[in-house]
C-alpha cells in the first residue's frame, strides 16, 4: 500500500499504539495496549533484525504483565 513494506507498517502501528496507550487514565487499559504495542514493536524489531528493539519491548511486555498482575491481585483484596 503507497509503495510502503509492511513491516514499516507494523512499526508504524507499533508507534502509534504506544502512544495512544499513554493517552489512557486507567492504568490497565494503559498497560493492556501498551503491550499490545510493544508486542508489535518485538516482531517488527526481529523482522528488520533489529534484536535490541525487540528485546527492551519484550522486557516491556513482561513488566506490563507483572503490574497487571499486581493489580488484578490487588482488586481482588478490596473486593472481599
Amino acid at each position: 500500500m503507497f509503495g510502503i513494506p509492511l513491516v514499516e507498517w507494523i512499526g508504524y502501528a507499533a508507534s502509534a499504539v504506544i502512544a495512544i496507550s499513554l493517552l489512557m487514565i486507567d492504568v490497565g487499559k494503559l498497560r493492556i495496549i501498551n503491550s499490545i504495542g510493544c508486542l508489535l514493536f518485538v516482531i517488527y524489531g526481529l523482522l528488520v533484525h533489529a534484536y535490541p528493539v525487540a528485546v527492551a519491548n519484550l522486557i516491556i511486555v513482561f513488566i506490563n504483565l507483572y503490574h497487571l498482575y499486581k493489580l488484578n491481585t490487588e482488586n481482588r483484596k478490596k473486593s472481599t
